[in-house]
């Protein structure tokens, strides 16, 4: 009994370990700074990227589609299955007990002849799986860093989901001041056409300069349906992402697009690794993947398993255990595979694939991850230009303008100059407003390629990842 008790205490003390984890790396050497950025300042990633904007219309916005998303609820049902899976997981390494109770009356055969008697037994079983070589450590582990990553993919709505909204609501804006400047619009060509339609009375100028100051103003005004259906078409998306039926008017009144003085500083690229949780997603994945390679290689070893029964049966109740009717076992059970057709082997090999196939897969994240903040700075930096660029284009259109409208009332130029002078000023005017709502998309992009740390407190504040929040930094070393 002492050495039965001394290999026990063995078995529960050991542990082997049969897989070396692999080291997960970037498969590129990370730079100091951007291309398009040569500022090598760390940037913190507390505040929501959108706060650059200080809209508070947008940031209600923000609140109410946090709280009401749809896609956000099915991403927690999704963590929320990737935690139960833990739990199921985690039950393996515990001790199983059970409780099996049976009573009835039986006949059975006997020398003398057959007898009728009654029948009563109770025990308890018990079993427990010793983990010797890390099999259901592995299995744990593994279900523990795939929760991880359905936080982590959270995370990645949450990031997406501001993303889509703020793009939403400026696109909303832009087509009120779309709007605006072609009501303005038309009501300078409806003077103008009023001053051509005197002059025709008056002789001084030809029938068509006045279908001409017409087809102006019915261009003009076709166009004001073309944005009004940009616009419902945006404020419907607003109203979808708020998890409500497509509505008009939940995104706002505002008519003004936000100026960007100032440009958004990076930070490091080295900060991205962890502040994108796409990124970190990968990664928990690959980890995962390993782990998994690992409980595979330990299912060819032998499995040890305790196994104890206590219990008794008689012919009455009471009597179940009198000392005579009392059994009791304890075994330890032993298992070594020996032929099983290669499965074993096969099930090792496919997840070192499938951890190859996920490693691939992280690595190029990581360059998508440092391709979208290139580009966005690269977008945000020929936004900028091209908005300094129409705006010089602006203020000569709008003096050819004037110098034509007043040269044709005079008498000195004819109306087709006025007509070309008009769109060309129209044209610009839209243009810049364009230009002004793609430098907000540059920055939307940037902030979502950029990331954060921000979504962590959104988590928090629906009170469902409180278990997971210990293990939210995840470690590009090995």
């Amino acid at each position: 009994m002492k050495r039965f008790a001394l290999a026990m205490v063995l078995l529960f003390s050991a542990g082997c370990s049969v897989h070396r984890p692999e080291a997960v790396e970037p498969a590129i050497d990370i730079p100091h700074a951007y291309l398009e950025n040569s500022d090598t300042v760390a940037r913190q990633s507390l505040q929501p990227w959108w706060f650059v904007f200080n809209d508070s219309t947008l940031n209600r916005l923000m609140d109410q589609a946090f709280g009401a998303n749809l896609e956000l609820d099915q991403a927690i049902a999704r963590w929320q299955r990737a935690e139960a899976a833990v739990r199921s997981v985690t039950s393996g390494r515990r001790p199983t007990l059970s409780l099996e109770a049976q009573g009835g009356r039986q006949r059975r055969a006997s020398f003398p002849g057959p007898v009728t008697d009654d029948y009563y037994s109770l025990s308890v079983a018990a079993g427990f799986e010793i983990d010797l070589w890390g099999k259901l450590a592995s299995r744990v582990e593994a279900a523990r860093l795939e929760r991880e990553a359905a936080a982590a993919d959270v995370d990645v709505l949450y990031l997406a989901l501001s993303a889509r909204l703020a793009d939403l609501y400026y696109t909303a804006v832009e087509q009120r001041a779309q709007q605006v400047l072609l009501e303005q619009t038309i009501a300078s060509y409806i003077d103008i056409l009023e001053r051509v339609e005197r002059r025709y009375r008056a002789g001084i100028v030809p029938a068509l300069d006045v279908y001409q100051a017409r087809q102006n103003l019915a261009a003009a005004r076709a166009r004001l349906p073309q944005v009004a259906s940009r616009l419902a078409a945006s404020e419907h998306g607003v109203a979808v992402l708020l998890g409500r039926y497509p509505e008009r008017g939940k995104a706002g009144q505002l008519t003004v697009l936000p100026t960007l003085e100032k440009s958004y500083p990076p930070g490091l690229p080295s900060q991205l690794l962890n502040t994108r949780p796409d990124v970190k997603a990968a990664l928990l994945r690959v980890k995962a993947a390993d782990k998994r390679v690992a409980a595979a290689i330990a299912d060819r070893f032998p499995g040890f398993n305790l196994i104890g029964g206590y219990g008794g049966s008689a012919d009455a109740p009471r009597r179940i255990f009198d000392s005579p009717n009392v059994f009791w076992n304890l075994l330890l059970s032993i298992t070594q595979p020996v032929l099983d057709g290669g499965r074993r082997r096969a099930e090792v090999s496919r997840q070192r694939t499938v951890f190859q196939e996920l490693l691939a897969a992280y690595q190029e994240r990581v360059l998508e991850a440092f391709r979208e903040v290139e580009d966005a700075l690269a977008a945000e930096r020929a936004s900028r230009e091209r908005i300094r660029q129409l705006e010089a284009r602006r203020e000569s259109t709008a003096a050819a303008l004037r110098l034509a409208t007043d040269q044709y009332l005079l008498g000195v130029s004819e109306y087709l100059q006025v007509l070309t002078a008009q769109v060309l000023h129209l044209e610009t005017e839209s243009s810049l407003l364009a230009a002004r709502r793609q430098i907000i998309a540059d920055r939307i992009s940037l902030g979502r390629a950029l990331g954060g740390r921000w979504m962590m407190r959104q988590r928090r504040q629906r009170g469902r990842f409180a278990d997971d929040l210990p293990r939210e930094d995840v470690s590009h070393e090995e």
